[in-house]
Formats: structure tokens, C-alpha cells, sequence
């Protein structure tokens, strides 16, 4: 029989290839140099078994650990086919998260809590788990990996791991304590340890069969305006404003649930500060990249230092982070709000911080813009489209701000009443925008700078 340490210590030596080729890894802007195995666990032996490995990824001077299920076994599972990473102990090898079989084993193992190695399977107080269900993954994913069981359960495993304490399990975990209606409820995870320390491994939440995401929503509206551009964005039979609305209302509902939950602070003038830094050292950063931004840097610069010039109290508190119309979902009940483990990107410490709400109706807003002038690349000059995707976009923000202000927390209030701050909000979310577009994706890099166009000129 193979050692699980010995057959992964022989398999790292395929990971340089073969992790740039999925999906969830984060690391494509580099060639791996090397990789080292952390730790090995045997989940369940057999032929196939199926392995944990957490390994240490590095890239130049940058090291990162992901985690990875390995299928092992005497031949390859035809469903596995396109999983193969390549042989370790004499064995075929494949990311296991596509053998429906093998990945059963982890919610059976946190139905009866149980522990392996130094990974703890544990069910949420009060709740009794189904056993024996097969898994099929979410090809949709990215950065991280879910699997569904059955019409009852998803597992999201975070591939890219950080330690201490997981934003989107702490806040779920808070939100449900609160009684929040506008989550899927957490029902499980998997934990364990990363050089010494306490490491999120997997999530289980409730399964919302009937869901469907915001962005598909809101871009299907939009579709239909571009189809019959000579009716008004509310003369649409799939009018989204009314949706945006509701949306609003449950975004404010759950920053109230957390306000609750974990408290707030006022921001002092050093928070003033760093917020103005950060906006302005990204700006600097993007604007050498992209010659296209610099032209709007004055303007800017002059949008981010009036945060200084705020005068009414600026609430901080845990939010969500990363919030945008593809981490919402419709369900037959109302809108819920999905993975707030904070931009994937960002430092564990960052993603962790308090701040201010203001940030999450921002990065809504600009989901918004995103969902109607993504539609006008490669039409560029239409001018009559042009008109109506600007007239979605308004009409959607300001009904999502209205219904926001109407459920908010009293130390929130209306966001449009934060006028300069959401404003500088948004702009630096449009900044981060255009690098990322200049990045993966240059013809749509014109979305985020049309915006601070308009904003930066009053027209926002």
C-alpha cells in the first residue's frame, strides 16, 4: 500500500503544469516555479481513496497554500477523465472534486463530526445532516469550488486557504445567531490547521434549488431594452427596478443583522486617513499601467481627498465585502446574499476589517452600471443604445438606493445622504475595475472608465 505522504511527494512534481489550468487558481499572472506538499491527509482508503493535500505554491517571491482533493487509484473513473493530474505511488491521480462517489465522503464525515488527521468535519449546532448523497460541483465557479448533495446541500471549499478566522464562515455563523432571513444557512464545516494555525477548509450551507443570480436577472432586462430600444427601461415587461428595489432592502436588512450581531465604531479621523491613502496609492498604481485612466487622475485625486471634507458621522462595521449582483440570489422567498468571504484578492487582514456600509452600496451600484453598458461593447457608436443602457443604470440605482434606505439601520440611513463618501466609494471600485480589465479583459476596460467619466463630470 502507498503512503498518502509519499504519493503526494511524487505528484507536486506534475502541480507546476497542471494548477494554472484550473479555474480556481490564482496564480495566472506568474509561472509556478515550485511546489511543496504541507500536509497529507487519507480521507478514506480504497480503490479509488481519496486524499487532502494542502500545498505551498511558489511563484518568484510570492508563496501561497491551496488545498487539493486527490482521487487515487488503480484506474481512472471515466467521469474523472478530464481531472487527470498524472500518477503518484503507481496510481492514476485526479482532482476528485468531479468523482461524485469519493466527494460524498465529506458530508458524510460531517454528518457524524468526525475528525481525521487534523481536519475537524462538524455540523452546526441543532442540525442533523442526510448521509449518503453524491456530489456534482459547480462548473460556474472560480476562485473557489462548490459541491452540491442532492436538492439540500452546497459545500464551497476555499482553494486558496488563509489563516485565522474566515469571514465568510464568522459572518454567516453571526447573521444566522441574529435570525437573519436574507442568508443560506450555514450547516457545516471543515476546519484544520496550516503551519501551527486554525485554517478554514469548507463550508456548508443550505441549497437554494429554486435560485437564480442577480447578474443573469438584471443582464436579461437589459437584453430585452437593447431589443426594443425605443421603449423606456419601465415600459419593459421585464422591468428590473421593482427587483432592485427589494434587492436594496435586503442588503440594508443585513447590514442591520450584522450591526446587531457584532457591533459597529465610529471612524476617527486616522480611519479618514488611511481610507484616502489606499484610494490614492491604487489610483497611482493603475493610472501608470493604463494611460487611459491618467488623463481622469486630477479629478480623481480631487473626488478621493473630499472625503476629508465629510462632516456627518461615518459608521464601521463588518460587511460583506464584495458585493455585486453575481453574490445575490432570487429565491422564491426574497433576495439572499451569498459568499461573504470579502474580495478573494485582499489580504486575510483587510478582508477581515471593519467598514464602513457604504462599500457594499457601492459595489452594488456599479453592478448595476456594469449589467447595462456591458451590453453596448462592440457597439460603441449607437447612440439611442448608449441612451437606454444609461437610463437602466439610473433608474436600477436609484431604486436600489431607495429601497436601501428603506430598511437601513438609523446610523446608516439613505447612502445618497453620504453623498461625497459613496461617491469616492464607487469611484475606487471603478479604478480597481479598470485594472483588472486592462488585465484579463482590455475592450471592456471601457465600462469603468465611461463611469468615472460621468461621475467625475457631475453626470453620476
Amino acid at each position: 500500500m502507498t503512503d498518502p505522504h509519499e504519493l503526494v511527494g511524487e505528484l507536486v512534481a506534475e502541480l507546476p503544469e497542471w494548477l494554472p489550468s484550473q479555474r480556481w487558481f490564482a496564480g495566472k499572472d506568474r509561472p509556478v516555479t515550485a511546489v511543496r506538499a504541507l500536509s497529507t491527509t487519507e480521507l478514506c482508503d480504497g480503490d479509488p481513496a481519496l486524499l487532502h493535500a494542502i500545498v505551498e505554491v511558489e511563484q518568484g517571491d510570492r508563496r501561497e497554500p491551496y488545498q487539493l482533493l486527490i482521487g487515487s487509484g488503480g484506474h481512472l473513473p471515466e467521469q474523472a477523465g478530464a481531472s487527470w493530474i498524472g500518477t503518484g505511488g503507481g496510481k492514476a491521480c485526479y482532482e476528485a472534486t468531479h468523482d461524485p462517489d469519493l466527494t460524498g465522503h465529506l458530508l458524510d464525515l460531517m454528518a457524524r463530526g468526525e475528525r481525521v488527521g487534523s481536519l475537524s468535519f462538524e455540523h452546526e449546532p441543532g442540525v442533523e445532516l442526510t448521509e449518503g448523497l453524491r456530489a456534482r460541483p459547480i462548473t460556474s465557479e472560480q476562485s473557489n469550488t462548490s459541491l452540491v448533495y442532492g436538492s439540500q446541500y452546497i459545500l464551497k471549499l476555499f482553494r486558496k486557504l488563509s489563516t485565522g478566522p474566515n469571514p465568510d464562515l464568522v459572518l454567516h455563523r453571526a447573521l444566522r445567531e441574529v435570525g437573519c432571513e436574507h442568508i443560506a444557512q450555514p450547516l457545516g464545516s471543515i476546519t484544520g490547521e496550516l503551519n501551527g494555525e486554525p485554517v478554514t477548509i469548507g463550508l456548508l450551507q443550505q441549497f437554494m434549488s429554486d435560485a437564480v443570480d442577480g447578474w443573469a436577472m438584471a443582464t436579461t432586462s437589459v437584453r430585452d431594452l437593447m431589443a426594443d430600444p425605443e421603449l423606456r427601461p419601465e415600459e419593459l415587461g421585464g422591468d428590473f427596478a421593482g427587483e432592485a428595489r427589494r434587492l436594496g432592502q435586503a442588503v440594508a436588512h443585513v447590514h442591520a443583522d450584522l450591526q446587531r450581531a457584532l457591533g459597529q465604531q465610529e471612524a476617527d479621523t486616522a480611519e479618514f486617513d488611511r481610507t484616502v491613502s489606499a484610494m490614492l496609492t491604487r489610483l497611482d498604481t493603475v493610472a501608470r499601467d493604463v494611460p487611459e485612466l491618467a488623463e481622469h487622475a486630477p479629478a480623481l485625486r480631487r473626488a478621493f481627498e473630499q472625503i476629508h471634507d465629510s462632516t456627518a458621522p461615518v459608521f464601521m462595521q463588518h460587511v460583506h465585502g464584495d458585493l455585486h449582483l453575481g453574490q445575490v440570489l432570487r429565491t422564491v422567498s426574497g433576495w439572499l446574499l451569498i459568499d461573504f468571504e470579502g474580495e478573494p484578492a485582499a489580504p486575510a487582514a483587510e478582508r477581515a476589517a471593519l467598514r464602513s456600509p457604504l462599500r457594499d452600496v457601492a459595489g452594488m451600484l456599479r453592478s448595476f452600471d456594469y449589467a447595462a453598458h456591458q451590453m453596448l461593447i462592440g457597439h460603441p457608436e449607437d447612440a439611442k443604445l448608449a441612451e437606454r443602457a444609461l437610463e437602466w443604470a439610473q433608474r436600477n440605482r436609484a431604486a436600489f438606493c431607495e429601497g436601501y434606505a428603506e430598511a437601513a439601520a438609523d446610523s446608516i440611513g439613505d447612502p445618497r445622504g453620504h453623498g461625497e463618501l459613496l461617491r469616492a466609494f464607487e469611484l475606487d471600485k471603478a479604478v480597481y475595475e479598470v485594472a483588472y480589465e486592462h488585465a484579463n479583459r482590455p475592450e471592456w476596460a471601457a465600462v469603468p472608465l465611461s463611469s468615472i467619466a460621468r461621475i467625475t463630470t457631475g453626470g453620476e
